[in-house]
C-alpha cells in the first residue's frame, strides 16, 4: 500500500524523484497519467494492468465509455525508475497537472498522486474539515 506524502522538485529535464519507501512497492517500471483532479497518478505495472483490464471490458458501444478511455488511456505513459529513484514526466501530463518545479508526490492506496504543490496546498485548504463530515458516511470501522 502506497501511503505518505513527500516533497520534491522537478529538474528542468522533467524529472522527479520518487521516494525510496515507496518505490519498494511500485518496481522498476510504472506508468504515468492524467489524474482525474488536477494531478497526475502513478500506478505500479501489476495495477495499471488491472485498471486496464476492467476499462477494455467497457462496452465500447457507449459514448461516455468510449469518452472516458479516450481521455484517460491517451495520457497514460509507461516509464522507467531510473538508477537514482527518478522518472522522466512528459510535457503534456506537466501541462495537464499545471506542474513548475515544486511538486507534493502523495501514496493513496494503490497509485500515487503527484500535485504542483500550491495546487495541492489549495485543494487541501478548501477540503481539510471534510475529513470529518465524511468518514460519518463511511461504514467502515477503523
Amino acid at each position: 500500500m502506497l501511503i505518505g506524502e513527500y516533497h520534491y522538485n522537478i529538474d528542468e529535464k522533467g524529472r522527479l524523484f520518487i521516494p525510496s519507501e515507496m518505490r519498494k512497492d511500485l518496481g522498476l517500471t510504472v506508468i504515468v497519467n492524467r489524474g482525474i483532479e488536477k494531478c497526475l497518478y502513478l500506478y505500479p505495472e501489476a495495477a495499471w494492468d488491472n485498471i486496464a483490464e476492467k476499462l477494455a471490458a467497457l462496452s465500447f458501444t457507449k459514448r461516455i465509455n468510449r469518452e472516458f478511455n479516450r481521455l484517460f488511456l491517451s495520457g497514460a505513459y509507461r516509464r522507467e525508475i531510473d538508477s537514482k529513484g527518478r522518472i522522466n514526466i512528459d510535457g503534456l501530463l506537466l501541462e495537464y497537472a499545471g506542474m513548475t518545479k515544486e511538486c507534493v508526490i502523495l501514496g493513496v492506496g494503490e497509485r500515487i498522486e503527484i500535485w504542483d504543490k500550491a495546487e495541492w496546498e489549495h485543494y487541501y485548504q478548501a477540503r481539510r474539515q471534510l475529513l470529518d463530515e465524511i468518514s460519518e458516511d463511511i461504514d467502515f470501522d477503523i
